[in-house]
């Protein structure tokens, strides 16, 4: 080994979704929205002036924000956005989770949050959900640095309610609650309005799924405007200019138009509750998914067997071969003829 290498910081990095490059594929592996963003923001990449491009972006983004703020009903200075959620949950962790207590987060839950702990170095201990892969609340009153999960959850799909959310943050004055609402607009209940009574509790919802941009790399988080600063210290000390400017007006774009919004996110839920029944006639058990994928499970056939079967077809689904998971695949919800395509694979792998 090297003189230097003693003093590299050795992680194990988060995995994403496979990525294809044949073009070919039925891409259903990493909860991409399969429609087109708003064509407002299609507008504003055509109009928007290269000249501007030798420019530094707005650090404040001050048009996407405001748009958010009015979106959502708060104050501009209640809002933080970063390059995805992922950035401003990274960011969220540097910034709350400073304790020599464990921060506290599902065993079964979105996999970059073990990451970000052991990259900051944060104590971090993983509860296990319960037998139907739910969060059972009295397992986070306890002494704790900070708590975080998904809702709905990710992989599972499953939704959990905002009184129950309500239970663990007002448990948890000591503590930041970050409830991270990715897939929220898919049919669940949004906890946003709880912000305005825990200053503890900061929300975190993104534009990869319901809005069509995952290629746009755009996250929000929503809280009380003392957490919302904090964050913004820690982000200027970093890096002030994380997002160009045709992302921040396509961003602002997307946000106003509720039309289009609502529109795709209701066929998304329709596909879905079509997709469910259709997987349970061909043996296949899931949790009720609130989310944009199905976390499905076949009675006969291994996750595993099915994952690569698929694959020679040029379908991907997400597999985990993890403790508790290792039989479950997850589907993302693609166009309806995406899913007759996933279906007609399936009666061939299972039958």
């Amino acid at each position: 080994m090297s003189s230097w290498e003693s003093n590299v910081r050795r992680v194990e990095p988060y995995v994403p979704g496979e990525q294809p490059k044949d073009k070919n594929i039925i891409k259903l592996n990493t909860n991409e929205n399969p429609y087109p963003p708003s064509p407002k923001a299609a507008e504003v990449m055509k109009a928007f002036e290269t000249d501007r491009m030798k420019l530094y972006p707005d650090p404040d983004s001050t048009v996407l924000v405001d748009a958010l703020a009015e979106r959502y009903g708060v104050k501009p200075s209640q809002v933080f956005v970063g390059v995805g959620s992922d950035d401003v949950l990274s960011m969220a962790f540097m910034t709350f989770f400073n304790s020599d207590k464990p921060v506290l987060f599902p065993d079964i839950t979105y996999s970059f949050y073990d990451v970000w702990a052991e990259v900051y170095r944060i104590p971090y201990k993983q509860i296990p959900l319960d037998e139907n892969l739910h969060i059972n609340p009295s397992d986070y009153k306890t002494e704790n640095g900070g708590i975080i999960f998904p809702n709905p959850n990710a992989p599972t799909g499953v939704l959990e309610s905002v009184e129950m959310i309500e239970e663990i943050v007002k448990a948890n004055p000591q503590s930041v609650v970050i409830i991270d609402e990715a897939y929220i607009d898919f049919g669940g209940e949004s906890c946003l309005p709880l912000v305005e009574k825990y200053e503890n509790l900061l929300v975190v919802q993104t534009f990869s799924k319901s809005r069509s941009m995952a290629g746009m790399r755009i996250g929000f988080a929503i809280g009380n405007e003392k957490l919302i600063k904090f964050m913004n210290d820690v982000k200027f000390s970093v890096n002030s200019y994380t997002m160009n400017p045709v992302t921040q007006l396509c961003g602002a774009q997307s946000v106003k138009d509720e039309e289009y919004f609502r529109k795709t996110v209701n066929m998304i839920i329709d596909t879905r509750e079509k997709t469910k029944k259709r997987l349970s006639a061909l043996g296949f058990t899931f949790p009720d998914s609130m989310s944009n994928f199905i976390f499905a499970s076949h009675k006969t056939k291994p996750a595993g067997e099915i994952f690569e079967e698929l694959k020679k077809r040029k379908i991907f689904v997400r597999y985990w071969n993890k403790p508790r998971i290792n039989n479950s695949l997850r589907i993302t919800v693609g166009t309806p003829e995406e899913m007759d395509c996933l279906i007609k694979a399936l009666e061939e792998i299972t039958t």
